[in-house]
């Protein structure tokens, strides 16, 4: 019986299956974007990403991914790193964006409510 060798093998999962790829970015994003627009103390995601995060992810400004149907490409490399890493980043500050974006009185639990309410608009 004649084995495969293992220089086959390797070659043929070295190419990755893009529509996998995809299919596994927009579940993760559809899977952590559950519909968390309203959490406790009557904090309201879109209310507070209007006020707090609309003008630099709505225009891409210094880099942010932008927010709206469709852009889920401006997130994919972010998502790659995951849903916490994302979060961390909004709650820390990164490159041009500084700590909690412009959402002073947020806390953490908002800011990745925040987060979840962009993944969701942008798919």
């Amino acid at each position: 019986m004649a084995e495969a060798s293992p220089e086959a093998s390797v070659a043929d999962s070295a190419e990755p299956d893009e529509a996998a790829e995809d299919a596994k970015v927009a579940e993760t994003a559809a899977g952590s974007a559950a519909d968390t627009s309203q959490v406790s103390d009557g904090f309201n995601a879109e209310q507070k990403y209007m006020g707090s995060c609309l003008a630099c992810h709505s225009t891409g400004a210094a880099g942010a991914p932008k927010v709206g149907a469709g852009m889920m490409s401006e997130w994919e490399p972010r998502l790659e790193k995951g849903l916490d890493a994302i979060v961390s980043n909004a709650i820390n500050g990164v490159n041009a964006m500084p700590a909690k974006g412009m959402c002073f009185d947020c806390s953490a639990d908002d800011i990745r409510a925040l987060v979840e309410y962009m993944l969701e608009t942008s798919q």
